[in-house]
């Protein structure tokens, strides 16, 4: 069928393999290509998308499958894919470099760089003609040819240009903020009103379209509320009752899960989330589900459903796994990167309706159903209907003279009978590489599924996914790989691997108490001091010191998709210091605060994740042993209550392995030993006791 194959043939990845029957002679990034381009004085193209990225698709079909595109592709350049998945490094680096020559970025990501790899052009996605403002893609090679060929001296200073901007904007300045006056309650104050300035009060999110999940902003804004006692506990509250902003806060976090629970966003007949939503009513997804973003909103859903008890939070959460389990997850207990958006090259067609097709399915349920989930006659999205919820259960089954258990269980059995016939649709792509960083969050995901539900199997599949992460992905005792499939481990790990890895362990430990886990958690910090810090400052690169194919090293510090790496390396580090009392990593988690210092709460929705670390800072850690006989029980029932800003280690009696524990034995029977601030109080008994202490603060 192919007469084509390329250099890709012996990838790995699902999304370069797509592209190994290409008439271009695509390379992988690697000596071998960018040797040639030396050789042969010729500029390289480097593209890089992602197998659930849907305009990486449509410029495949367009331009790369194209046999006349392909031979002007081979006569110029030297032609390099990417899996940005495989390569996050490279991805950012040519990413800055196009925002920076064009004021937008995205995938696919086209950059034209020099025979020694420095970027001096580049775009996103190029129509094969000119369109949608954009030259075409064949315009673009052709100009981009005769530059190289006539005007080298402009290329060549475009590149310096660039590359000294990438290296520029990677030495942020670290001053320390006079007296440290970042760590004061009103800063966190501050954070949380400029986080809300950009809140939608009516559908929740923050900005307009297209909306983000960002679990960072919310969970700083859930723990806030309930630190704060100002977390409005039941499920209905008047969202227009405008209390002071601060009271804002616990409402537009619960008020965002709640409008992307009942909406196109969350998958309602199959469970998990899909990528980002684009409209403000979170109706039209754009449709591919990422392992990274149910992970990081089980975590948050999880929270959520402690903090306030409602039931609907803990369904999300079960459904959720549920996807998990069935579509991403791995024989041996990893987990698969992603689905694609499309199937049978049309996007959502896997998870959209008529009304027709329920009505033949679900008999006399369907008018009930329809009405329950929007499927209506002319649709919601394109002819079809995404399913989503427009009004409660409770004020549904009103309306309608129902009984809600009773419409409950029908909407389960008709739920059930359209999965089982979506099952014979051609399902969507699936990536099945495995990265750790990602296998990382979903690890947390997992034990924060567990602490929350108290469901056995999750805390097991936590333990058999970190159990497979320490054995595939290890090389020596602490040096991973990045990536994982047809038992091959590749790419040395980036920092948010180290990072979300370390976060993982911690949180394996929350829920079992096993030694194991922190002290892996301890020598995976120590490892990424020696290889990722970066000199003079508290920070630390992107990639490893050993790693010589970038042409300058990053330092990541915003919140993208994912929570930043030097931001969950902060929090291991405070996490840390305290477990095993070493005071150099507490101060390098407030050095590292404070060097970023009032950009954390003048832009809160990029610094998600450090605002949620200088909370706990500014309030202090509750650092909860419990020891004893009979420890066990009462540990778990710690670990499953919500107590944001704490740390919990269990054992019968005091290790020395593990300094926190130290001279906290009671005599007779297990005991509960609360320190915060340096100071420690009496020990306690019972759960109960424990948690009013905490509150009262």
């Amino acid at each position: 069928m192919h007469k084509h194959t390329n250099k890709l043939i012996h990838e790995t990845s699902p999304y370069l393999l797509q592209h190994a029957h290409n008439p271009v002679q695509w390379y992988p990034w690697g000596t071998e290509a960018l040797e040639k381009a030396k050789e042969e004085n010729k500029p390289i193209l480097v593209s890089i998308g992602y197998s659930a990225c849907h305009w990486c698709h449509v410029m495949e079909r367009e331009s790369f499958e194209n046999e006349a595109t392909a031979a002007l592709m081979n006569q110029y350049f030297i032609n390099i894919k990417i899996d940005r998945e495989e390569r996050p490094d490279l991805d950012h680096i040519y990413m800055d470099a196009v925002q920076a020559i064009s004021g937008s970025g995205g995938w696919p990501l086209n950059v034209f760089l020099t025979p020694d790899a420095r970027p001096f052009y580049g775009g996103t996605y190029f129509p094969p003609t000119a369109a949608y403002n954009r030259p075409s893609w064949t315009d673009t090679l052709l100009g981009v040819a005769q530059a190289f060929r006539e005007r080298k001296h402009e290329i060549d200073a475009q590149a310096e240009n660039l590359t000294s901007h990438l290296q520029q904007a990677n030495s942020f300045g670290l001053q320390k903020i006079a007296g440290d006056e970042i760590f004061r309650t009103e800063k966190i104050d501050l954070a949380v009103t400029n986080l809300l300035k950009t809140a939608d009060m009516e559908w929740g999110g923050f900005g307009r379209a297209p909306k983000f999940p960002q679990t960072q902003s919310i969970l700083f804004l859930l723990r806030h509320a309930y630190v704060n006692n100002t977390l409005v506990k039941k499920e209905e509250t008047n969202l227009h009752d405008k209390k002071s902003l601060l009271f804002g806060g616990g409402e537009a976090a619960l008020l965002s899960l709640n409008k992307m629970i009942d909406g196109g966003i969350y998958d309602q007949i199959g469970g998990g989330f899909a990528r980002y939503a684009t409209d403000t009513e979170w109706l039209i997804p754009h449709f591919e589900k990422m392992l990274y973003d149910n992970a990081l909103l089980i975590g948050v859903l999880a929270e959520a459903h402690q903090a306030t008890g409602a039931l609907r939070y803990k369904e999300v959460i079960e459904e959720t796994m549920n996807f998990i389990t069935s579509e991403l997850q791995s024989p041996d207990g990893g987990f698969y990167a992603a689905l694609d958006a499309d199937s049978e090259g049309v996007e959502g067609k896997y998870y959209v309706w008529t009304k027709e097709e329920t009505a033949t399915l679900l008999g006399n349920d369907a008018d009930l159903f329809n009405a329950f989930y929007d499927i209506t006659e002319k649709g919601n999205w394109e002819g079809h209907s995404i399913p989503r919820v427009k009004e409660t259960l409770s004020n549904f089954a009103k309306a309608n003279n129902l009984e809600e258990q009773a419409l409950k269980k029908m909407l389960h059995k008709s739920r059930e009978t359209l999965l089982l016939h979506r099952e014979k649709r051609v399902h969507p792509g699936l990536d099945d590489k495995i990265i750790l960083s990602w296998n990382a969050l979903m690890n947390t995901a997992c034990s924060k599924a567990f602490a929350a539900t108290q469901n056995e199997a999750y805390r097991q599949m936590a333990i058999q996914n970190m159990k497979f992460l320490l054995s595939r992905f290890k090389n020596t005792e602490v040096f991973f790989y990045h990536t994982y499939k047809n038992g091959q481990a590749k790419y040395p790990a980036f920092l948010d691997d180290y990072a979300y890895l370390a976060e993982a362990l911690l949180n394996l430990y929350t829920i079992t108490a096993n030694n194991e886990w922190l002290l892996m958690a301890k020598k995976i910090v120590k490892h990424v001091q020696v290889h990722f810090r970066e000199l003079d400052t508290p920070f630390f690169y992107y990639t490893s010191q050993h790693q010589t194919d970038v042409i300058v090293r990053k330092k990541e510090v915003y919140d993208g998709a994912t929570p930043s790496g030097n931001a969950v390396m902060a929090a291991n580090l405070w996490k840390l210091s305290h477990y095993f009392s070493i005071n150099e990593w507490r101060q390098q988690a407030m050095d590292m605060l404070a060097a970023l210092g009032s950009a954390v709460t003048r832009y809160p929705s990029s610094f998600g994740q450090w605002a949620c670390l200088l909370q706990e800072v500014v309030l202090g850690t509750n650092e909860v042993v419990v020891t004893g006989p009979n420890f066990e029980e009462m540990y778990t029932e710690i670990a499953a209550a919500y107590l944001p800003h704490s740390i919990l280690a269990g054992c019968k009696n005091p290790q020395n392995e593990l300094p926190i524990t130290a001279g906290k034995l009671s005599a007779h029977k297990s005991a509960i030993f609360l320190c915060r601030n340096n100071t420690c109080l009496p020990p306690v008994f019972f759960t109960s006791e424990l948690i009013s202490l905490i509150n009262k603060g």
